[in-house]
């Protein structure tokens, strides 16, 4: 498979202190990948370093074979990145129509499309970011990333603080996202479980490195792994779905 984001030895942070310390991990175009560690390990500043937020002093970041780590942000989103922050980032003044068509590029995404996918948002089209409840305006994050039309999609803890509800809407739609349409995407999420059924890849941040790095399948089997990583020990009652459960196979 082709290389799509590689990141060689990357030190960065912010102003004077470091946090990702000679970082290094690579993703194929329409991979899917689960980042995961405990609180304060890295995680959101790995995604704010690719997408050009932090204090870069080394390393390599490159997007589609582009050497990025000297363009701004605004120029990352051109070339291809679309990032749904953890404040979700969306315009609170805007009309949710407004904020879709405001950011759009051309491509298989449109505002009609991405309304498709969150019904929800088209019965709001026409409210401003701020009438909408968190689990709408987490949904509009997403939609006004799908319509810029990425090659490669950063969402920073999607699912945190929302209702169960809403959390299995949007568990569905990054689902069809990265299994249905192959769009390649980097997945920031505490809950192991909910996630990694639906990546290709995992990586498990500790310290500012990667200290686990393989197959989705591999690390949910690995119940050695996820306690001594993520602290997730427990195999019985809260047995993660396997993908064919997930996505549905009766067998």
């Amino acid at each position: 498979m082709t290389e799509l984001l590689v990141l060689d030895n990357v030190v960065s942070g912010y102003g004077e202190a470091i946090v990702l310390n000679r970082l290094s991990l690579r993703l194929d175009q329409g991979q899917s990948l689960a980042l995961l560690g405990r609180n304060g390990t890295g995680k959101t500043t790995l995604i704010e370093t690719i997408a050009g937020l932090t204090t870069f002093r080394s390393g390599t970041i490159r997007l589609a074979g582009r050497d990025i780590a000297a363009v701004r942000p605004e120029r990352r989103a051109a070339l291809g990145l679309g990032w749904v922050p953890q404040e979700r980032g969306i315009f609170k003044s805007l009309t949710v129509e407004e904020n879709l068509t405001a950011v759009a590029i051309a491509g298989a995404w449109t505002p009609d499309r991405a309304f498709a996918m969150f019904p929800r948002l088209k019965e709001r089209r026409g409210n401003l970011g701020n009438q909408l409840s968190g689990g709408e305006q987490q949904m509009l994050a997403v939609a006004r990333s799908l319509v810029l039309n990425p090659k490669l999609l950063l969402l920073d803890e999607p699912l945190e603080g929302l209702a169960p509800i809403i959390v299995d809407e949007l568990l569905g739609a990054i689902r069809r996202i990265v299994r249905e349409e192959g769009m390649a995407a980097i997945v920031v999420e505490q809950k192991a479980r909910k996630i990694l059924p639906l990546t290709d890849k995992a990586a498990i941040l500790d310290r500012g490195a990667v200290v686990w790095d393989g197959d989705s399948e591999a690390l949910l089997a690995d119940a050695a792994a996820l306690d001594r990583h993520l602290g997730v020990a427990d195999r019985g009652a809260g047995k993660p779905l396997d993908k064919a459960q997930f996505e549905g196979d009766p067998s």
